[in-house]
């Protein structure tokens, strides 16, 4: 799995639950590609395909993402410490026209909107769990 370095976008990422119970995940479904599981690096983006546009409409609150399937792999990098993890699209998500303007700031840098969700495992290798929300950059 190739992990880019070509900037894709910028927002906030949480974290959620999928796959088979591990860590602070109960069991949950395996998510809009099937193969979505809380101890892999993986991640949901809300544009994985147009019926997941429908749902989680990143373009109400002005963010113009463009469509990457299941499978596409993103670099996803914590904007203030620069830790990075790569992570594969497994599932369709946040629900970003629920956050609209929500900001999430380190070092006086703010990123707004969630573009992105991480697993437990992905989230906890560039933030802590706790912290809920960080404000990243992500590259393809």
């Amino acid at each position: 799995m190739a992990c880019g370095s070509t900037s894709l976008w910028a927002g906030e990422t949480s974290w959620f639950c999928c796959g088979s119970s591990w860590g602070p995940c109960g069991s949950a479904g395996t998510g809009a590609c099937g193969t979505c599981q809380s101890s892999s690096n993986q991640a949901a983006w809300p544009y994985a395909s147009q019926a997941c546009f429908n749902i989680t409409r990143p373009d109400l609150c002005g963010e113009g993402l463009p469509q990457r399937g299941c499978g596409s792999v993103m670099n996803v990098k914590h904007q203030c410490s620069g830790a990075q993890v790569c992570v594969t699209i497994s599932d369709c998500g946040p629900s970003t026209h629920s956050f609209c303007g929500e900001a999430t700031c380190c070092n006086g840098a703010c990123r707004t909107n969630r573009v992105i969700d991480l697993t437990p495992a992905a989230f906890s290798a560039i933030g802590s769990l706790s912290s809920g929300l960080l404000p990243v950059y992500i590259y393809e």
